[in-house]
């Protein structure tokens, strides 16, 4: 098997565990993974619209951000508000209840980034990074890590 084959089904079935890892805890509170990276954004970066939600979504998987929002709006972990600035852009806010499931996913996804780093020790990870960041540069799902990287580079300004 080539090399990069070899990279290619490594980081597949590393993504498919850490997914079936976390989608074990999240289920425990009551959340999918789709769920649990729109409560995180919004819980570090909202209130905001759903198009700047969209542009910071990495683990989509193929469910429309609407959907996803519809669903956490019905169990009352997010509101829609009309914007003070154009009462036709929808803002969206987590509630009381949806902070305390963000802090809760939080603490789920320190845990298995506790394993992650325990699985790197002796590795060096930020040329893996760099990899992974050019390889993904130019998909959506690169864009959107960026966005993300810019919103938190903002956010600590």
């Amino acid at each position: 098997m080539r090399r990069a084959e070899q990279l290619r089904y490594l980081i597949l079935a590393a993504q498919r565990e850490g997914n079936r890892r976390l989608t074990v805890q999240l289920g425990e509170i009551g959340v999918t993974p789709a769920q649990s990276e729109v409560l995180r954004i919004l819980a570090g970066h909202g209130p905001m619209a759903l198009r700047e939600l969209g542009e910071m979504l990495v683990c989509d998987t193929g469910a429309s951000p609407s959907r996803i929002v519809d669903r956490l709006v019905g169990a009352g972990l997010v509101e829609r508000t009309a914007s003070e600035q154009d009462r036709r852009q929808v803002r969206l806010e987590l509630t009381k209840t949806g902070r305390a499931k963000a802090e809760r996913v939080a603490e789920i996804e320190d845990q298995l980034y506790d394993q992650l780093d325990k699985a790197a020790k002796g590795t060096d990870v930020e040329a893996f990074v760099v990899f992974l960041k050019n390889f993904t540069q130019e998909s959506p799902a690169g864009r959107a890590f960026e966005n993300r990287l810019a919103a938190e580079g903002r956010k600590t300004k």
